[in-house]
């Protein structure tokens, strides 16, 4: 084994469900090892956990002849008689596990070795030096990103945002280095070579352009044709958290943004209480059609489509008419006596129930103050003068700490303006006809990005190119983002360009509904957007919490009884 072998997923399509799939993990993998007969063991680091889990289910691994999947960091039992396949990231972590399982007493017949990304040479010298003769394949695959949605990944770092933004922060050259490389595994797998550009006055947004522009241009010159890739139809955005702080700290009102918000949805599963009393949970990704037909709506929206849908399956069904009222308990019934609907039962007509009950006991009255500090305007559009007359009776009233946090860092932004560019943008963006509800008037910054990014309006002084993208670049055909279209498939080949969009320090799941809403509106670009990892409101409030271990101000805020 001389030198590295390379492979990349260029040939995925990366819109389209889950955005990786099984079948381009198994012509990388599994193919290799699949003139044997004999029965494998797949060994998984906890990224590659996930990475495959977004894709695969254990039937599927089955059907290859996977018998057997691993914790590659766990004390494993020794299967002598069969073949291992290690799917792992090249970290020394990953790299000195697999050496020690082959290093004394080898625990498996063979190993076929598939790295995310590139291995350094001493790592690989390392695994070489010790276990060369049992390895049959060594790969590097450009995958060292998660697929979250099917315009939208992340790096699977939640610590990104500590390391780069405290002051005690010892990793931070580290941790942009690595997200660099992330970002270079991701425009490898969709086949693109972007101009990448970065928001002015942003260190940290600059620092991550230079990194990732200078890998693309060696990855791109190292490729296996021997041929240097031209750039592509692509631009890349790079931007940090402080762009807009007011999105992830509102109460948003539609069904996803919702529902992790208020309910506590961990690793996207949501548990519940059946009628029965026993615990139930379901998975909310790319499998269920249902969430993912609903989870950008408005929760009002959610619920009636829901009863919509319901009313005309009792009207095929024939269903005898009571007094015309449904009831959730009637819906859960109905719902269940549909096949379409069996995998997913009542999940969505608990899940927004448990919503809508948040709604009715607290957030409805919090949403019209977070408004009306976030805009800037009340409900009528008249100027908000005495933005502490619209907090105060938010602190006075028993919230809780956190929503009463919220609110106060809604009052200071509204002080002190997000940033000059929020200011410009709010102002200069006619949104009159996109809002329907009075109490979900703000429209994430990201979004008016988007849209001036697809219509070529970004202003080169705010925006300097890091590098250029193609002359004839033109996301969006001359189209306005704001024109209405009817909305197309989300799993439909697009032919024109692609706007990446990175943000550095975490997005929130209404900035991610953002891609969406502007690439159904622009047909001939598509919108990704990505961070380290996703934000809920909590989260961002934890993170910024724990940026410094040091003295802090603090101030206290009573909680009133009603009694």
């Amino acid at each position: 084994m001389n030198s590295h072998f390379f492979s990349d997923f260029s040939h995925v399509v990366f819109p389209k469900s889950c955005s990786v799939s099984l079948t381009g993990i198994k012509d990388t993998i599994i193919t290799d090892c699949k003139k044997s007969e004999v029965w494998k063991v797949l060994i998984l680091d906890p990224f590659t956990t996930k990475l495959l889990s977004s894709c695969c289910k254990m039937s599927d691994l089955m059907s290859e002849k996977i018998t057997i999947v691993e914790d590659l960091f766990k004390s494993r039992e020794p299967v002598p008689e069969m073949k291992a396949i290690y799917f792992m990231s090249p970290t020394a972590k990953c790299v000195d596990a697999f050496i020690a399982d082959f290093k004394t007493k080898p625990k498996y017949k063979a190993a076929y070795v598939y790295f995310t990304d590139y291995c350094p040479d001493d790592l690989f010298n390392n695994m070489k030096m010790y276990c060369a003769k049992y390895i049959r394949v060594c790969k590097e695959i450009n995958m060292s990103f998660m697929p979250q949605e099917a315009q939208v990944f992340t790096c699977d770092n939640p610590g990104a945002f500590q390391s780069i933004y405290s002051p005690k922060s010892q990793d931070k050259k580290k941790t942009l280095e690595t997200l660099a490389d992330q970002l270079v595994t991701l425009c490898a797998t969709l086949d693109e070579y972007p101009g990448v550009r970065y928001k002015n006055n942003m260190v940290n947004a600059k620092a991550l352009a230079e990194l990732v522009d200078n890998k693309l241009a060696k990855h791109y010159e190292l490729d296996d044709s021997g041929k240097k890739k031209d750039k592509t139809q692509a631009q890349l955005l790079i931007v940090e958290r402080g762009i807009d702080p007011v999105s992830p700290i509102l109460h948003e009102l539609t069904y996803q943004a919702m529902a992790y918000d208020l309910i506590d949805i961990q690793n996207d599963t949501y548990k519940y209480k059946a009628k029965d009393g026993s615990e139930k949970q379901a998975l909310l990704n790319e499998d269920d059609m249902l969430w993912v037909k609903l989870r950008h709506k408005h929760i009002a929206d959610v619920s009636e489509q829901i009863r919509k849908l319901v009313k005309e399956i009792s009207a095929s069904k024939k269903e005898g008419k009571s007094d015309g009222k449904i009831t959730i308990s009637n819906l859960a019934q109905m719902m269940k006596k549909m096949p379409a609907f069996r995998k997913q039962k009542t999940i969505h007509l608990q899940l927004a129930e448990d919503c809508m009950q948040h709604f009715a006991n607290n957030v409805e009255k919090l949403c019209k103050a977070e408004q009306d500090l976030a805009v800037g305007l009340d409900v009528e559009g008249v100027k908000v003068k005495d933005p502490m007359r619209t907090l105060l009776p938010v602190l006075l009233n028993p919230y809780s700490t956190h929503d009463k946090i919220r609110a106060v860092l809604l009052y200071i932004f509204s002080l002190n303006g997000t940033s000059q560019l929020n200011t410009a943008y709010r102002f200069l963006r006619d949104r009159s006809q996109d809002q329907t509800y009075n109490l979900s008037r703000w429209t994430p910054v990201i979004k008016d990005v988007m849209e001036d990014a697809v219509e070529n309006k970004l202003d080169t002084t705010e925006w300097p190119h890091q590098s250029e993208c193609p002359a004839a670049w033109n996301g969006s055909g001359a189209v306005s983002a704001r024109q209405k279209h009817k909305a197309s498939s989300q799993d439909d080949r697009r032919t024109g360009s692609r706007l990446i969009i990175f943000v550095v320090g975490g997005i929130s799941y209404s900035e991610m509904r953002c891609a969406y809403e502007v690439t159904q509106a622009v047909k001939s670009c598509e919108v990704i957007i990505g961070s380290s990892h996703i934000l809920t409101p909590t989260g961002l409030l934890n993170d910024i919490k724990a940026l410094s271990k040091g003295p802090m101000e603090t101030f206290t805020i009573e909680e009133r009884s009603n009694a």
